[in-house]
């Protein structure tokens, strides 16, 4: 509070010069000390510290859980993600066994096409 009262006090010194009849002396107010605030007592009865205990053991549990529950996730993702490496050769297999059976179909498809236009022929 005594600087902002310096600062005020400062401030009012930047105006400009009177007249030396003109100025006026104020008296300059002395900053009053305010007694230091004492801070608030914190009193708990049993019953709000057992309650703030039981809170205090349930998130601890409920921490205990949650880090549980992660661990078997991780080991889950773990297990999941060499299960997908072991299978990728086996799918890269099937889809090149799937491309050459449609490209035997594809041929198989064509030679009938053939033998069905040359039966049509015969018909005539």
């Amino acid at each position: 509070m005594s600087q902002m009262f310096w600062e005020t006090e400062v401030g009012e010194d930047t105006q400009p010069p009177q007249k030396p009849a003109e100025q006026s002396v104020e008296p300059v107010a002395e900053p009053v000390a305010e007694p230091a605030a004492e801070p608030p007592a914190l009193a708990l009865s049993a019953d709000d510290f057992s309650a703030l205990e039981e809170r205090i053991l349930r998130a601890v549990n409920l921490v205990k859980q949650e880090r549980q529950a992660r661990m078997e996730a991780e080991e889950r993702a773990a297990k999941a993600e060499s299960q997908l490496g072991q299978q990728a050769p086996m799918v890269v297999q099937l889809n090149e066994e799937i491309r050459a059976l449609r490209a035997e179909r594809e041929h198989v498809r064509q030679r009938v096409e053939r033998l069905l236009s040359q039966l049509d022929a015969l018909q005539l």
